[in-house]
This record gives C-alpha cells, sequence and structure tokens, in this order.
C-alpha cells in the first residue's frame, strides 16, 4: 500500500544538526525489487488523485526569490556521518513545486520514510515570517558525491518537480534536463506531465561507484515503476528501467525524453539584440540511425512551433549535445554556457518501430525550456497490462560515436549578395583541411539548391561547405548536406529547417 507523504518541518530559521532522517524515526517496512511495480500496478485500477499545497498555502505564494532563500541544511544530509561515497539532501516544496512527494531509504530490504526535522532547511527569516508554522513538505532531492575533487563533495543528480531530473558529469555544470514519461507533447489537447509521487534511494555500500533509485510516476492517464541505476563519473550514467500501467490507451507518449534551451546562436541573429554571441543549453539534436547514418540536426528558435520526425525504426543512439565548448562563443562570463552537458540516450532493450521527435517551441527568454528531443513509439500503448522497456542515458561533453566522421561546429545563414537566394554556410572538422577529392551531397525538400561550394578553412583546420537555395512559393524547406570522398560519407549529415519566417 502506498504510505501517504509524513512530514514535520515547522517553517522557522534553523540553525544546523543532525540527520534528516532521525526525527520522529518512521516506522519501516520491507521494500523488495518488485515493490514499486506492485504499487504503480494497484495504483492504475484507482481514479487519479493526488494532493497538492493549496492555492491559499503561503508556500504556492512565494516567489522565486523567496523560495531561493529556502536552503539546505548541509549540515542535515543523511550519510553524512557515515562511511559511504555518497550524500542525500531532500528539497522543500514551494513557488512552482506544489506535489508534495515522499522521500525513502531503503537498507536490507527494509524502507523508511525521511520526516523532515526543524534544522532540515536553513530559512531566511524574512521568508519564515510569511510561512509561519506550517508545515513544510518534500518537493525532491540530490545526490553528492566527490566528482571533481577528493576534498569537495559535488551535487551531481537532482529530482525534483513532475517527471524531471538532471545530472552531470565531471568538470560541467546543470543544463538541460530529461523526463521520466511526456504525455501529447505539442498536441493540440494540451500537455499531460506525470509526476513522480515518491522515490526510494538505496543506501549505497562503503565501495560503492554507483547509487540505486526507485520512483513511483503517476497522472490521469497511467502509472510506471522505475529504477534508476547511476554511475558519476567523467560521463554520469543512467540505466533507466521503465514499467507503464496505464488507465487509458496511450497514443503520443514521449520515451527517454530530453528538455533543453536554445534562444540563438550564430545561425541566424535576424530578431536577436543581444551582447552575447550564443545562448543556449543545446545546439544540436545528434542522431545515430539505425543504418548507422550520423544525424545533427541544428536546432533554431523559430516564431512558430516546429514539430519535426526523424528515422521510421529505433535509433541505435540520440540526444541532445552542446557543441560549443569555448567561453568565447558565448562571451558569457556568468551563465558559464560552455559548461553544459549533453545528454546521450542509447536504447538497452527492443524499441521496435517509431520516430524520434523534436519540438521547438518560439521564446524569448533564455529562462524558458523551449527545446523537447524525445523516442515516440509507433505502437499505441494499450491499458490493462503493463508495458516495459529500457534506456542509457549518459551526461557527457561530447558522445562517443563510431566510426568518427567529421562534425559540425557552425551553422550561418543570410541572403545571397542578389538578395534572391538564401545562403548557407557549414563548418566541418574532423575530416582534414582539404579538399581534393571531396565532394558535396545536397538536397532540399523544396525550391532549388545552387552554388555548391567546399573548400579548407584556415581558421577551423576544417573544412566549410556552402550552397545556396532558391526556396521559390516554399515557406519550409527540409535542407540535407554531407561531404563524401568515393560516394562513401566522411561527415556526419547536417539537417536543418528553413522556413520563410
Amino acid at each position: 500500500m502506498l504510505l501517504a507523504v509524513t512530514v514535520s518541518c515547522v517553517a522557522s530559521a534553523a540553525v544546523s544538526r543532525s540527520d534528516a532522517g532521525d526525527s520522529n524515526q518512521p516506522q519501516r517496512y520491507r521494500f523488495a525489487p518488485s515493490t514499486v511495480m506492485e504499487m504503480a500496478q494497484k495504483l492504475a485500477s484507482r481514479e487519479y488523485a493526488v494532493e497538492r499545497v493549496p492555492d491559499n498555502s503561503p508556500l504556492k505564494q512565494l516567489t522565486y526569490d523567496q523560495f531561493r532563500m529556502i536552503r539546505v541544511n548541509r549540515e542535515s544530509g543523511i550519510w553524512r556521518n557515515e562511511q559511504v561515497p555518497f550524500r542525500l539532501e531532500v528539497l522543500p516544496a514551494g513557488f512552482l513545486f506544489t506535489l508534495p512527494v515522499s522521500v525513502s531509504i531503503v537498507e536490507s530490504g527494509m524502507a523508511r520514510e525521511i520526516h523532515a526535522g526543524p534544522r532540515t532547511f536553513d530559512i531566511d527569516p524574512s521568508v519564515a515570517k510569511i510561512l509561519g508554522n506550517i508545515e513544510l513538505p518534500l518537493s525532491g532531492f540530490r545526490l553528492q558525491t566527490r566528482l571533481n575533487s577528493r576534498s569537495v563533495w559535488d551535487e551531481f543528480v537532482v529530482f525534483q518537480g513532475a517527471s524531471y531530473f538532471r545530472a552531470v558529469p565531471k568538470d560541467a555544470g546543470y543544463g538541460l534536463s530529461a523526463r521520466g514519461l511526456a504525455l501529447r507533447t505539442a498536441h493540440p489537447m494540451g500537455e499531460e506531465f506525470p509526476e513522480f509521487t515518491h522515490f526510494w534511494i538505496e543506501r549505497p555500500s562503503a565501495n560503492a561507484s554507483g547509487i540505486v533509485v526507485h520512483a513511483l510516476l503517476d497522472s490521469p492517464s497511467t502509472t510506471g515503476a522505475y529504477r534508476f541505476s547511476i554511475t558519476p563519473g567523467a560521463e554520469t550514467i543512467m540505466d533507466v528501467d521503465m514499467t507503464l500501467f496505464p488507465r487509458v490507451a496511450l497514443d503520443n507518449v514521449g520515451i527517454a525524453t530530453l528538455t533543453s534551451m536554445f534562444l540563438f546562436d550564430e545561425s541566424e541573429r535576424t530578431r536577436i539584440d543581444d551582447f552575447r554571441d550564443e545562448v543556449h543549453d543545446s545546439d544540436g539534436l545528434q542522431i545515430v540511425l539505425a543504418s548507422g547514418e550520423q544525424v545533427f540536426r541544428q536546432l533554431r528558435n523559430p516564431t512558430t512551433l516546429q514539430v519535426s520526425s526523424f528515422t521510421s525504426q529505433a535509433p541505435k543512439a540520440f540526444g541532445l549535445v552542446q557543441r560549443s565548448r569555448r567561453l568565447s562563443d558565448f562571451h558569457d562570463l556568468e551563465a558559464s554556457y560552455e559548461r553544459r552537458p549533453s545528454a546521450w540516450i542509447e536504447p538497452t532493450s527492443e524499441w521496435g518501430p517509431g520516430e524520434v521527435q523534436l519540438v521547438e517551441i518560439p521564446t524569448d527568454l533564455e529562462t524558458n525550456d523551449n527545446i523537447v528531443a524525445m523516442w515516440k513509439p509507433k505502437e499505441v500503448i494499450q491499458p490493462g497490462k503493463p508495458w516495459h522497456t529500457s534506456y542509457r542515458i549518459r551526461w557527457t561533453k561530447t558522445p562517443r560515436v563510431l566510426p568518427r566522421l567529421g562534425r559540425v561546429t557552425a551553422t550561418r545563414t543570410g541572403p545571397s549578395f542578389d538578395g534572391k537566394r538564401r545562403l548557407f554556410i557549414v563548418e566541418f572538422v574532423g575530416a582534414g583541411s582539404e579538399t581534393e577529392g571531396l565532394t558535396l551531397d545536397v538536397g532540399s525538400s523544396a525550391g532549388k539548391v545552387s552554388n555548391l561550394v567546399l573548400q579548407p578553412n584556415r581558421l577551423t583546420k576544417g573544412i566549410r561547405a556552402s550552397f545556396e537555395l532558391s526556396p521559390g512559393d516554399s515557406t519550409v524547406a527540409e535542407l540535407r548536406m554531407r561531404v563524401l570522398k568515393n560516394d562513401r560519407p566522411v561527415t556526419e549529415t547536417w539537417l536543418y529547417r528553413w522556413t520563410a519566417s
């Protein structure tokens, strides 16, 4: 049976001491590998119902800045005084995080729920006055380890809000996020956001290299049981095992969903007034198709919603990647966009027919996540029986893909000299700097391409490819280009969606 959320954190300015789990010593109960699966299956047979923070609660009225004044007391971290390589810190509810969640620890086959005590959070006195004596529920948790230094405990993964989570590898900062499940993304009916309502974290051994997290998902359309096996390092690797128990037929599902932000880069600056050269958490969608073809789709911030689909069979891998890795790419001394990770998805079970889908949403703010990439199964997932799949996420700087081909490092576009056509310039590195014996393979779904040019680029020590597009009466054109030698690709395939707007 699913345990109710129990919290007892009084909103007051805290000092510091003790493990958050020491307060009230909650009852323990048996936990087995099948526990979450059984909970999800039972929950699916009931009508959907969750209790959120009430609209009139001071927690929901907090501003972003006020919510940030509720800080985790580092002295209250779970396992802080134990010989284990990980630490756990729970996070408060409030602001946008209106669903209280349960967070439990599993040890020796027994689970206990964490009860936040009066010293779990340090609350600014001005915020404590607003909250009064209301209970402060939990909204998620974060994990720490000695990722970059033996003397510093670095946060490397956080689960908070709906089914969102994110992670970092060594020498990187947070950027894009992942989701446990996406439903009806960019659908006329409106999107549904499933939520993780309960987490169980297994206590690691003294010499553990990774940690295991279990999660129960709930939404009006489905429940789900998730297991995350997480190993931090130069690549932080997550093995995700998920089983859905649909309440209704699911015909618009996103598996292995990634969410990111793309405001602008050098590819198109016509409506951007900004001192920086680029602003984005990710600059491209990278795919290795079932055929082995390597594809890079340049991201855009469109003026109207754009939805693109790729492949009809499960890819070997795909992900949202950040290829701009120099401070000089951005000239932003605060945001550190050059340190944002890429997220690389690899199926670990049979995915079958379906498509990689990319959603690009117009935005004027870099605080908005306007990019979504996911795997959409072709099949309708039917209610009444479990549906299982699995995959691996590599949070990394650069996905390792073989064979090594020349890769896109920049896309630029502007009018031709006479203003009648659109000029596209694409930079490739990793395919040498000589063009003898190379040819350009360029195509467009609409209009005509002309003036194909391939030349060495002394600046990048790579090669530059360019062409011009005459769109005619078309308002959309899907562009495709790669560099060949003896009819074999020496670069990945560059994709771009041109729109008249």
